[in-house]
């Protein structure tokens, strides 16, 4: 690399670092005044922000939202739920997509986790060997659970990021390095859980995937989306 190569890199870096910090500056200012509220956001224990994870999977928050704190009313612990009637269990959730399959996925994972002593994993191998655990849901209980800085990446914040930043280099964002890098920087804050739950919301009310309104976003003058629209 010649130093004039170098020096533009270092110099690319460094925008890319001030772009960075000035991100989650403006998003978390924007989320202490805009951010959702949600019972799960206000869970006691690890159990019942998985659980509000868990029924979030493919579902609106404003539907799980109706029926969470019943959910945790019928199934208080893992213990419960292992032992839930799926019959019951698939009336409880039929307002949800796919809800037969998920009692299924609900029952064998409580069933699993009673059998490493009524406790998740706390590294990210040993979570999806978990039936039901994949990288999105090992990341969530990292963050939720162990204060692990990790990102609640999905479709949702991958928008926001590549909007802004600038788009994947992979269909498939669980397997985009640039997308995952990028998603975990964001994160790297005192409160990651708060960093996380800021870009989903600004996601959900903001940043939509049609008709966004920019003219209502933190991020409109760091955007490269919004540049482009107007």
């Amino acid at each position: 690399m010649s130093e004039e190569q170098w020096c533009l890199s270092r110099e690319t870096l460094r925008d890319q670092c001030l772009k960075l910090q000035e991100f989650r500056t403006k998003v978390a200012s924007w989320y202490c005044s805009h951010g959702r509220d949600f019972p799960w956001r206000h869970a006691d224990t690890s159990y019942q922000r998985v659980i509000g994870e868990l029924l979030l999977q493919r579902t609106r928050a404003r539907v799980v939202a109706g029926f969470y704190l019943d959910f945790l009313a019928e199934y208080p612990s893992w213990e419960s739920l292992s032992r839930a009637n799926e019959k019951d269990l698939q009336g409880l959730l039929r307002n949800v997509g796919l809800w037969r399959r998920r009692a299924r996925s609900l029952i064998d994972l409580a069933s699993a986790v009673m059998d490493t002593g009524g406790q998740l994993p706390d590294t990210r191998a040993e979570l999806e060997k978990l039936p039901g655990i994949g990288q999105y849901m090992a990341s969530a209980v990292l963050v939720l659970c162990y204060g692990e800085r990790e990102p609640l990446l999905d479709v949702n914040m991958a928008r926001v990021l590549e909007r802004v930043f600038g788009p994947r280099q992979r269909a498939d964002i669980r397997y985009d390095p640039y997308l995952q890098d990028l998603a975990r920087s964001v994160v790297q804050v005192d409160n990651a859980v708060e960093a996380n739950w800021a870009v989903l919301d600004l996601a959900a009310g903001i940043c939509t995937i049609a008709h966004p309104k920019c003219h209502e976003c933190p991020l409109v003058c760091l955007c490269s989306f919004a540049s482009q629209a107007t």
